[in-house]
């Protein structure tokens, strides 16, 4: 057993290689491990020097390490409902000695903005659960299913809280399904943010789309700007260049 092991990990846990800044994170593959969206939503949100930076249901802290080793953010915070993976986060943050620039903090999304207070950040972020029918789950309180299904939060709530957050002209990054795109724009006027940046990610060139990636500012002007496609593999098994290059798979 290593040190790490000895000092960080419980039972069932592992240590993943970030691949940056020589980070790792903390994982339990029987509950719910990271995927490709919360990676490459933290390649697409910007943070400029001395920014603070909220993530809404920050998981197991993957987007707030890896923004910390991408950006020149002043501090980033995880806000996550399920105790358990934020006690993962902070071990996390801990094993990368990141305890004074990140923190993160138990709570429910729907009260963010109580939580953080009004206008309290330049930028948000969010991987939010994609699925509306919640039909056939076994266990609704099990964590891949919090993490999927809008049981806990919905996207209305996500993006309001995102809004109150957010100082006057901060943006609010987002990773989605492409099934969701009207429902996601109706929410974002709703809320007076306005669609700045948008990017599609497919797995095959042929494919249709399976994410899209989305920057919105708090206040901003209407015009949107369609960035090229973002293809994950070449071929089966082989990651596109763009990928290997930008994201270190």
């Amino acid at each position: 057993m290593t040190q790490y092991s000895k000092e960080y990990l419980k039972e069932d846990e592992r240590l993943d290689d970030l691949e940056r800044n020589g980070y790792k994170i903390i994982q339990n593959p029987h509950k719910f491990c990271f995927g490709m969206d919360a990676v490459l939503l933290s390649g697409f949100a910007k943070a400029k020097k001395g920014e603070r930076v909220i993530d809404l249901g920050t998981g197991t802290g993957i987007i707030p390490i890896l923004m910390e080793a991408k950006t020149e953010a002043s501090h980033l915070s995880g806000l996550e409902i399920q105790e358990e993976s934020a006690d993962m986060a902070r071990r996390s943050v801990a094993l990368n000695h990141l305890n004074e620039k990140i923190d993160i903090i138990v709570g429910d999304i729907k009260n963010a903005s109580e939580i953080f207070g009004k206008s309290s950040a330049e930028v948000v972020t969010s991987n939010p659960p994609y699925m509306i029918d919640c039909h056939g789950i076994k266990n609704p309180q099990e964590p891949k299913a919090i993490a999927r299904h809008e049981i806990l939060c919905s996207l209305d709530d996500v993006v309001r809280e995102a809004a109150k957050i957010l100082c006057p002209g901060g943006r609010f990054y987002m990773v989605h399904r492409p099934f969701r795109l009207a429902d996601i724009f109706r929410t974002l006027d709703r809320y007076h943010l306005e669609p700045k940046r948008m990017r599609l990610v497919h797995s095959f060139i042929e494919k249709e789309p399976v994410m899209v990636l989305i920057e919105a500012v708090r206040g901003g002007r209407p015009r949107i700007n369609i960035e090229k496609p973002l293809i994950i593999f070449n071929s089966p098994g082989v990651y596109s260049e763009e990928i290997k290059r930008d994201y270190g798979f």
